[in-house]
């Protein structure tokens, strides 16, 4: 029977997924909001450009709050950095429902990218340090798959204002994003605060205390509390020693340069794999194949949004048994396959007219997402977690977010740019580019499942491995010996 700890677990579980859903929302959103004629009309059709800025902005404001979002937590704690990016998001969504010119919605979308950098930075790094042991790796797994439950919810919040005949039909959804925020800030408020930044901040009692609260129901000494409580401590320790490095650190060893390579291509990767075509322009895409009815796009919209969430949780779930090389493999294969049919299907249509073509097309859309949710979904960050050593991860995972933002900023204002320029032709860029893409994740993306850190290393370290292992095992001892130091001073003065 799961204890009032587990409970306590489930919610906490809820508010990642809230916030993950958070930036699924805005995409579908705004590809639900350019097919509105409210919207449009409202908004003097924004011309190509300025659509590219609408949806690049945010990445602008994301990217910015990248270097913001590791401050906040760190000084503010998990919890008050997730109030602080809510509140700033709920400023976002008022200036954006109530905007009364482009430019005012452009700043409200900078602002919500900012807010949404600092508690993506938060919330997930609260429930993985809050979560019992065996929930860390589904949590790791299937957060990043929520992003399609909140184009869900988007996608189907503008299906159903379609049939709001005033400007509310644009200005809904956009209230409704105010909805995960606001979950988040009434929700937070009874949660814990993370055991390992109370460790940080020297308040090891309530570390402990909450750590028995949620795992062991309230039993302090039990033998899981006794060893994180021991783990978290031994952990801040070493990374006392090693935030006194640099970002060179990354590019120092043959082997720190693969890995920083491969974080770098998984982060521009995501993003450039002409994904963003559908995700911010879905209208423009159906338009190219002859649909173009508003009600007809929104429902496929909705339906693909549904689509991609069954079979990114599929994914997730079956990481473990099938291996992530395997599933990058057949990930980017079947996307190189199905997006070069439908770009032969759209060119079809456009140049011949044939209608049978343009059904094809939207086919080949479904295909390719299932293809990209089998890895690019679920294994983006998890990934570059288990092939960076201790030493650099944080400096990984941060050069990541960074690659993520710009390849979104220069994505985002370029697709709708080359789109009205070159039509499908423009397809045909993404089709080369998935050639490359392919090949570097045969050649360069090893399997990392059951693998222990002696075997990661000897595939990235070659001759160098047994010294990056002997670091590994010098900062264990380091932090070891401080645990034991501070234990023993700790002893003296109970005395």
């Amino acid at each position: 029977m799961p204890n009032s700890g587990d409970y306590r677990m489930y919610v906490l579980c809820a508010l990642a997924i809230v916030n993950s859903a958070t930036n699924g929302y805005d995409g579908s959103m705004m590809n639900g909001l350019q097919t509105l004629t409210y919207w449009n009309e409202y908004f003097n059709f924004p011309d190509a450009p300025t659509l590219g800025l609408l949806n690049a902005i945010m990445s602008v404001g994301g990217t910015i709050g990248v270097f913001a979002g590791p401050p906040a937590s760190d000084i503010l704690g998990r919890k008050k950095a997730i109030i602080l990016g809510s509140l700033i998001m709920l400023l976002g969504v008022g200036l954006q429902t109530g905007a009364a010119n482009i430019q005012m919605f452009i700043a409200a979308r900078f602002i919500l990218g900012f807010g949404l950098a600092i508690t993506s930075n938060a919330a997930p790094t609260l429930v993985i340090e809050i979560a019992h042991p065996t929930h860390r790796g589904k949590i790791t797994a299937l957060y990043n798959t929520m992003w399609y439950l909140g184009s869900i919810i988007a996608a189907w919040t503008t299906f159903g204002t379609l049939q709001i005949k005033s400007d509310w039909a644009w200005r809904v959804p956009s209230v409704i994003q105010a909805f995960p925020s606001i979950i988040q800030l009434c929700s937070v408020w009874f949660y814990e605060e993370s055991p390992r930044w109370l460790i940080s901040k020297g308040r090891d009692e309530e570390a402990l205390a909450i750590l028995a609260k949620l795992h062991a129901d309230g039993n302090d000494q039990d033998e899981l509390v006794q060893l994180e409580y021991r783990e978290i401590r031994q952990t801040i320790a070493q990374e006392k020693e090693v935030a006194k490095r640099s970002y060179l650190e990354l590019i120092a060893t043959p082997g720190n340069r693969m890995r920083l390579f491969i974080t770098i291509t998984i982060g521009f990767f995501s993003q450039w794999s002409g994904n963003g075509l559908v995700s911010y322009y879905l209208g423009k895409v159906l338009d190219s194949v002859g649909v173009t009815d508003p009600f007809t796009q929104l429902l496929i919209n909705g339906i693909l949004q549904i689509w991609n969430l069954i079979c990114a949780v599929t994914a997730a779930v079956v990481v473990d048994k099938v291996g992530r090389r395997p599933l990058w493999l057949a990930s980017t294969a079947g996307m190189l396959i199905f997006f070069v049919l439908q770009t032969i299907c759209t060119g079809v249509y456009t140049e011949k007219g044939v209608s049978s073509a343009g059904t094809a097309s939207i086919a080949m859309i479904f295909l390719y997402y299932m293809s990209y949710d089998a890895a690019w979904t679920p294994l983006t960050v998890s990934y570059v977690v288990e092939i960076m050593p201790f030493t650099i991860r944080a400096k990984g995972m941060a050069v990541q977010g960074l690659c993520v933002n710009l390849a979104l900023f220069f994505n985002s204002y370029v697709n709708p740019v080359a789109l009205k320029a070159i039509g499908w032709k423009y397809y045909i860029v993404y089709c080369v580019w998935l050639v490359f893409e392919l090949f570097i994740v045969w050649k360069f993306y090893v399997e990392t499942k059951g693998r222990t850190l002696e075997e990661l290393a000897e595939i990235f370290d070659g001759d160098q491995a047994a010294l990056v292992i002997a670091e590994a095992k010098r900062l264990e001892a380091v932090g070891a010996e401080k645990i034991n130091s501070e234990d023993a001073a700790y002893g003296t003065e109970k005395v």
